[in-house]
């Protein structure tokens, strides 16, 4: 692969047993968009929002444990909410100590599932970038292992294994809807399948981190803000997954805060899947219109997280 690093097909198959024992094999829902009063189209919902803590986040945050040394002083995470859930998620299986950095925008419902499962939690800073800093200096003060929600290669081989496991519910697919914050997910996804099939990127208008990017040719700073900020928008997409997504994502999609909504409200009302908005807003592509599939083809739609509180939409 030209990408430049070593996320690659063979590595994240080796991965996926490893793996295996800790994390959910999640289940597809099989639609039609007339569920949702919308013309004829067939959809398949990857269900991921029901993997361990409440996101794909688990699959990274124990490629990072089991593959690479964990010290006395344990692993350190900055998150909007789902890594930092995860890597404690992980820790806890696996006898670690974890301290996770969030920024005051995360929401209630993960913090409440971050501290669920033991870790100690440091709350500080507008936004994930400097939740991020103080994460990097604690790391440097204590020691402790610094797993990157995006921005490392054991992270994207992780999110990487959902790919693998798309690929095998469903062969038949010709595109997949793919949520962007800092990429991790979408990088691992599009490692795997390599150009293989269309992957389509969906971001928020608030938070166009890789539709900047690919603007520029490269990662820059872009708007941090909506509902989907605390998920959805860390500044900028990852070094490590641009050259992949350069390689193997169309395009990018960008969904308003009002689509996210209405993407949570319908997932509720007709199929009663609790989604975050991030978990949300590939869906909301297709509900919007924002994404029309052509004649015949096949689209599946991955609904990434569920930390969120059903009352709020």
């Amino acid at each position: 692969m030209a990408q430049g690093n070593t996320v690659t097909r063979e590595r994240i198959a080796a991965m996926e047993p490893r793996i295996r024992p800790y994390i959910r094999h999640t289940p597809v829902l099989h639609v039609d968009m007339t569920d949702f009063d919308r013309p004829p189209l067939a959809l398949d919902l990857k269900l991921e929002c029901l993997q361990h803590s409440g996101s794909f986040k688990a699959r990274g945050a124990f490629t990072n444990l089991l593959e690479r040394p964990v010290p006395k002083a344990g692993v350190v995470a900055a998150s909007g909410g789902n890594h930092g859930a995860a890597v404690a998620y992980a820790a806890m299986r696996l006898g670690h100590k974890a301290t996770i950095f969030v920024p005051e925008v995360s929401p209630q419902a993960k913090l409440d599932r971050i501290r669920s499962y033991g870790a100690d939690l440091v709350v500080g800073g507008a936004r994930y970038a400097e939740a991020l800093g103080a994460s990097e200096r604690f790391a440097q003060e204590t020691g402790a292992l610094q797993i990157h929600a995006f921005n490392q290669e054991e992270t994207l081989v992780g999110q990487g294994t959902l790919g693998l496991e798309i690929e095998n519910d469903l062969p038949q697919i010709d595109t997949l809807l793919v949520a962007v914050g800092g990429g991790g997910l979408i990088g691992g996804i599009a490692a795997w399948y390599a150009g293989r099939i269309r992957i389509i990127a969906i971001e928020p208008e608030g938070a166009p981190t890789l539709y900047r990017a690919f603007e520029a040719g490269h990662p820059v700073d872009a708007p941090a803000e909506g509902i989907a900020a605390d998920s959805l928008a860390p500044k900028r997409v990852g070094e490590m997954m641009f050259p992949i997504a350069e390689a193997f994502v169309e395009r990018s999609i960008l969904v308003s805060d009002d689509d996210i909504i209405a993407a949570q409200k319908a997932l509720w009302n007709r199929v009663r899947i609790i989604s975050e908005p991030g978990g949300a807003a590939a869906f909301a592509a297709i509900l919007s219109g924002r994404y029309t599939p052509a004649p015949g083809e096949r689209v599946a739609v991955l609904v990434c997280g569920a930390n969120a509180n059903p009352a709020n939409f």
